[in-house]
């Protein structure tokens, strides 16, 4: 029986790809899932796995060769008759015979697509345990790459049979992660075997409280709280601590009562003391890759911030004047961010140079504003992108603004949409920050910080009255813009925000 590889969808407004190198030759045998070949396309790099087991029969796209959606790429014949046995084929005969049945088929698990340039990631958390049944599309495992997290699903119903990668291991674009038995029966003795960790740890099954990789920032937490593991209670995912379970340990460890003590004599402690208190923990892939780029920044671009303040009376006037109405029109509350996102984008185009970017010896003019709007996540910042926000209403920006925020808070955004921005916002204000310095997202030229409203004095008129006042920043690129360029634009932010009629009238 010959099986068709064809192009798969290659994402939204992708039309063709290039086929860029073909990883087996006709005559090679390849498991299920097995990686065929790489396609690229203008936006990312898509790898094509085998859909059976079987002998790659013909190659009818070559490499070089543009293709489009759905467009045959080659033939495998399957079948026992098609070529000799297939050497992957040898070990999925041992799950099926350790479960008693030997009626089970077994399924490989393989790492999904990670994205362009993403080359490997790390496992960050297994959901089910050896022996657990699984059904279709189920969660298997957790990955964390230097970009995003990704779920695995399970490709088919049965029993997880065997973990080949345990939590912690680092594991490539086509590696196997698991093994699953479809079709027979739980094995019994599976759960006691362990499989072996990258640094040579068993892995076990999983028990709340015990064996479960915690939430990065839960840990952070802990050792900022002096506090240990056994001390606080997981409400996550298999028992897994997150950062409201420390927050919720320290605040009932405070509020107990705790028994007065005579006070010891001061003690200078020794290192071997202060090493016994200490955590290590790795630094996640996402955290690594924010502490690259940052540097990465400051050691290309020569970064300048300018400062200035804006009233923000009117813009409070007016969201308490018509939230109501709005949000039950659009359905979605109103926030300061649309009108900070409208005002930027009005001041983008009297100030072309700050949505623009370098490239080689060219200044590359962006047309559009794809404005990235900086999140905190328990991961670390991240900055989704609403694509052309220039020509969004205030209501579709803050539906677009909301969905962005759930989807990062979730751990749920792709690549795609964290890229392609050409000017950013971040809101240090919802953390109480004052004032700040942002550093830009490169390959941007410019990044507004928003802080704190704060009520203060201000000189009206000749009279002192108490306004509320926040205080801008904008960090921008040197070498593009200009101090003059810079000014001008947060004035024009200043000027759209403390008169909003100015947005709509275009000015």
């Amino acid at each position: 029986m010959t099986i068709e590889v064809r192009v798969p969808t290659l994402g939204e407004s992708v039309t063709e790809a290039t086929v860029a190198t073909w990883f087996k030759k006709p005559g090679d045998t390849v498991a299920v899932d097995e990686m065929l070949c790489e396609l690229e396309t203008d936006k990312v790099t898509v790898e094509v796995p085998a859909p059976a087991a079987g002998t790659l029969s013909d190659i009818v796209a070559a490499e070089g060769e543009t293709v489009g959606v759905d467009a045959l790429l080659a033939n495998i014949a399957e079948g026992e008759g098609a070529a000799p046995a297939p050497k992957a084929e040898a070990p999925k005969q041992e799950a099926p015979a350790a479960s008693g049945g030997g009626a089970g088929k077994s399924i490989d698990v393989m790492v999904p697509t990670l994205g362009e340039s993403v080359t490997e990631a790390t496992v960050a958390t297994w959901f089910k345990s050896v022996g657990d049944s699984v059904e279709q599309d189920e969660m298997l495992c957790e990955l964390e790459t230097d970009k995003v997290s990704v779920e695995v699903p399970a490709p088919a119903a049965g029993v997880l049979a065997e973990i080949v990668a345990a939590e912690g291991a680092t594991v490539d674009a086509s590696a196997k992660l698991a093994v699953i038995t479809s079709g027979g029966a739980a094995p019994k003795a599976a759960p006691e075997a362990n499989a072996q960790a990258a640094d040579g740890k068993a892995y076990t099954a999983t028990t709340p409280g015990k064996d479960v990789e915690d939430a990065p920032s839960a840990k952070k937490a802990m050792a900022e709280a002096g506090i240990s593991r056994d001390q606080v209670t997981g409400t996550g995912r298999d028992g897994r601590v997150m950062k409201e379970d420390v927050a919720k340990a320290v605040s009932s460890a405070s509020a107990a009562p705790k028994a007065s003590a005579p006070a010891a004599a001061p003690r200078a402690p020794s290192p071997a003391e202060d090493a016994a208190r200490e955590e290590r923990v790795k630094m996640t892939r996402l955290r690594q890759t924010i502490a690259r780029r940052l540097k990465d920044a400051q050691n290309t671009a020569a970064i300048l911030t300018t400062y200035n303040e804006v009233d923000m009376t009117e813009v409070m006037a007016l969201r308490n004047t018509y939230k109501d109405q709005f949000e039950k029109k659009h359905g979605v509350r109103m926030g300061f961010m649309s009108f900070f996102t409208k005002a930027c984008c009005h001041a983008l185009k009297e100030v072309p140079e700050v949505n623009a970017e370098i490239d080689g010896t060219d200044i590359v003019y962006k047309n559009f504003v794809h404005m990235g709007v900086a999140a905190g996540t328990p991961q670390g910042l991240v900055v989704p992108v609403i694509r052309d926000a220039d020509q969004m209403s205030f209501a579709e920006i803050e539906k677009a603004i909301a969905e962005k925020g759930r989807r990062a808070r979730d751990g749920k955004l792709s690549m795609a949409e964290m890229q392609g921005g050409t000017f950013t916002i971040s809101n240090g204000g919802v953390y109480g920050s004052l004032m700040s310095s942002p550093i830009l997202n490169p390959p941007q030229s410019g990044i507004l910080g928003m802080h704190k409203i704060q009520d203060r004095p201000m000189v009206i008129n000749g009279e002192i009255k108490i306004r509320p006042m926040m205080y801008l920043a904008l960090s921008y690129d040197h070498r593009i813009v200009d101090g003059k360029g810079a000014v001008t634009f947060l004035v024009r932010v200043k000027e759209a925000l403390e008169d909003p009629r100015r947005l709509l009238m275009d000015l």
